[in-house]
């Protein structure tokens, strides 16, 4: 599960527990201009095609750590998806991030504010 803040310009995510070692980071700083948008994943990430550089998946348990898809690279932590959202990035070695967070709408609503 990932905590996210705001301190100054940027939010910080912050993977939490036993996720730091399957995701294999504890911690994404991103500036909030790097943010095009915040939204509920609707993905199914038992079956993600990509390059696992590194990270963990086990289909229908985790997905977590850097993917290198055709069209960008991700970084996912979702052990439960219907709490997990979607940030798309621009500007960033990541795309986009899919994690679980404790609230997804709250959540959404944080990245949402500029």
């Amino acid at each position: 599960m990932v905590t996210i803040e705001r301190k100054n310009d940027n939010f910080v995510f912050e993977i939490n527990g036993w996720h730091k070692l399957w995701a294999l980071k504890s911690e994404l700083v991103i500036p909030i201009e790097n943010i095009i948008d915040a939204y509920s994943n609707e993905e199914n990430l038992n079956w993600m095609w990509a390059l696992r550089m590194p990270g963990t998946h086990i289909p229908g348990i985790i997905t977590a750590g850097t993917y290198i898809q055709k069209d960008g690279t991700i970084f996912c932590d979702v052990v439960h998806r219907e709490n997990s959202i979607v940030v798309e990035l621009h500007d960033e070695f990541y795309k986009k991030l899919i994690i679980e967070v404790e609230n997804p709408q709250s959540a959404i609503e944080l990245l949402k504010t500029k």
